[in-house]
């Protein structure tokens, strides 16, 4: 498949100025993500982003996915004391021990779910029918009630880093929202 050069069509503003924040928004955000693995991915490190801007953790995306085994929940599951002193130790990744800590939390929830035989993919997409909601393309919100309920549902398994603004976020990244702006080209899928 063959690049499209998009530069030159009306984006979302907050994507414009950054190569790699136009690159994102062009190829991934907004677009409905049925894989249950990358789902989790994107929740984690949704995570990592709270108080800090999303162009932070799209630089450092690959070196989390270096210290994390690729994000492969079975592996980040059994990650160990000594695991955590080397994510602490990782300059390319957010070393915060709260957030790691929550991502092996989260991979072991995540590999929970698993075994009891329910898809992340399924759980995530059930709160809205399997159908992604499109916005209105004039507001922008930090939260909605559906993102808080989402949110209470994850903290009930035990997530942690996924308030209400981190929930609509990652509801926003993975395309369970379409929040594209009206006059931007990826509102309207083809």
């Amino acid at each position: 498949m063959t690049a499209v050069d998009t530069s030159s069509l009306a984006s979302c503003s907050w994507a414009e100025g950054d190569p790699l924040m136009r690159a994102y928004h062009d190829a991934e955000w907004g677009v409905p993500q049925r894989d249950p693995r990358m789902l989790w991915e994107m929740l984690m490190l949704e995570g990592f982003q709270a108080g800090l801007s999303w162009i932070t953790i799209l630089r450092k995306r690959d070196a989390f996915r270096a210290a994390f085994a690729g994000f492969d929940s079975a592996q980040v599951a059994a990650f160990a004391a000594r695991d955590v002193e080397r994510l602490m130790a990782d300059p390319g990744i957010v070393r915060a021990r709260a957030k790691i800590d929550a991502t092996i939390r989260g991979a072991q929830i995540y590999c929970d779910m698993q075994q009891r035989g329910e898809d992340f993919a399924a759980f995530c997409w059930s709160f809205t029918d399997r159908a992604p909601i499109v916005g209105d393309g004039k507001r922008r919100v930090a939260s909605t009630a559906l993102s808080e309920t989402i949110s209470k549902e994850l903290k009930r398994r035990g997530f942690k880093f996924v308030g209400p603004t981190i929930t609509y976020a990652w509801m926003q990244a993975v395309g369970i929202v379409n929040d594209h702006a009206r006059e931007c080209f990826r509102r309207h899928p083809s």
